[in-house]
């Protein structure tokens, strides 16, 4: 049976190697259930409910990416769209959690749509790949302030906006601490270096007193509070749209580029290149991000952090729905989540942000019409704390850059649109 499914041995693999990518895959990412529940309070929802809406979205989506799309793609609540979730629409945008519930619902339904009429490769194709790196790169450096912002190692200040916090208080020192023996397990090869991290620093602090110890195995807490909560009708409002783009554009990106690197890693596209199955497995993505914003969830997405179960061996779905049954088990560990301190994750979410910022060198700096859009995202994104905004400004820029230096003939429709409505945003919402 498990043959007629994955094919495993017509992929070259066999179901102990596939199981061991599994395992592989999910220790890499099993931080997000520690990471996301606690950002996701942050908006005001019950953490104890974000818990199980975060391991069970994760878990549908590497069933539906295993079972239908047949690819060793793993599936989560994505880093960055949580964090624009929590600290661009709910505190910064001041949405309530269950309007930005409802924009996740809506862009999960727009990017299903996109998928099966195969829209998809033509937005991918008409955004310029320097918008891409800009946007990635802007999410990093948002990502980066919002983990300092969190363990203490910056703070407000009402004469320079922030400065530096208080380095010999315990929170900036195990951040800090948090953050390099990620470096230091991750450069030794240590896949599972972000979870250690995590671990180690979180029972120092239970040791020491910061944190109350509340056990580790339990009965997952109630779904309820965050259950279908979503408000699509809040969600409608036009003032939403930039938010609705912000998440589709950003999991349509994220999801492609992840699809290219782990099916490339893996030797399963054709000989063109091109990956067989992609509606699958885009479909795929979709649909967890519609189940998870039911569940109570930000946009679920692809993790590269799969390619790690690819380097073991992992060649078909089996991967993916092994890492979905850990998910699952993950539910009884609830306690253990609860007892994660704010300090324990910012060095997690601090190195997702260097993996981000990597994009930086992809730049031609030579060229000043790509350079500045990327910079005025980068600087825009975690300065206007939004996501949204960056993007937003990227594109404005991006076109004014090549319109006044003569190149306008490399402006494509869809960016003139796409422009001409972030314009409208800024000048009459």
């Amino acid at each position: 049976m498990i043959e007629r499914i994955f094919k495993v041995k017509s992929q070259g693999s066999n179901i102990p190697r596939e199981l061991i990518a599994g395992l592989t895959t999910f220790i890499t990412m099993v931080y997000i259930v520690f990471v996301n529940p606690a950002m996701l309070a942050e908006a005001g929802m019950d953490q104890g409910a974000a818990f199980v809406a975060t391991c069970i979205a994760a878990a549908i989506g590497c069933f539906i990416m295993g079972f239908w799309a047949n690819y060793p793609l793993a599936l989560a609540p994505g880093m960055g769209l949580n964090a624009f979730f929590t600290y661009g629409v709910v505190l910064g945008m001041g949405y309530s959690w269950e309007s930005a519930l409802g924009a996740v619902f809506i862009s999960g339904c727009i990017f299903l749509l996109l998928s099966l009429f195969k829209v998809r490769e033509w937005i991918i194709n008409a955004i310029p790949m320097v918008l891409k790196q800009a946007i990635a790169t802007g999410i990093g450096a948002f990502l980066a302030l919002i983990a300092l912002k969190n363990s203490g190692i910056i703070i407000a200040s009402p004469a320079t906006f922030v400065q530096l916090g208080d380095l010999s208080s315990a929170g900036p020192l195990l951040a800090i601490l948090s953050f390099f023996v990620i470096v230091a397990l991750i450069h030794r090869d240590i896949k599972s270096g972000v979870l250690f991290s995590i671990f180690i620093v979180t029972f120092i602090a239970v040791i020491s007193g910061l944190v109350e110890y509340q056990g580790i195995v339990s009965m997952p807490p109630s779904l309820i509070p965050t259950f279908m909560q979503f408000d699509l009708a809040a969600a409608f409002d036009i003032s939403m749209l930039s938010v609705i783009f912000a998440f589709l554009f950003v999991d349509l990106f994220d999801t492609s580029g992840t699809l290219v690197a782990v099916t490339q890693k893996a030797g399963l596209t054709d000989k063109k290149g091109n990956i067989p199955r992609l509606g699958k497995a885009l479909s795929a993505d979709s649909t967890a991000t519609i189940a998870g914003s039911m569940l109570g969830t930000s946009t679920t997405t692809s993790y590269i952090e799969s390619v790690a179960g690819v380097s073991v061996g992992g060649k078909t779905g089996l991967t993916a729905v092994v890492v979905g049954i850990c998910f699952l088990l993950m539910l009884f560990l609830a306690p253990l989540a609860a007892m994660v301190p704010a300090y324990a994750t910012a060095g997690a979410i601090l190195y997702v942000s260097v993996l981000m910022l990597s994009n930086l060198k992809l730049v031609n700096w030579d060229d000043m019409t790509d350079a500045i859009p990327v910079c005025v995202v980068l600087l825009m994104t975690p300065l206007t704390f939004s996501i949204a905004n960056g993007i937003a400004l990227g594109f404005i820029s991006y076109t004014a850059a090549k319109v006044l230096c003569g190149k306008k003939n490399e402006v494509s429709i869809s960016v003139w649109i796409l422009t001409v409505m972030f314009i409208s945003k800024f000048a009459f919402l």
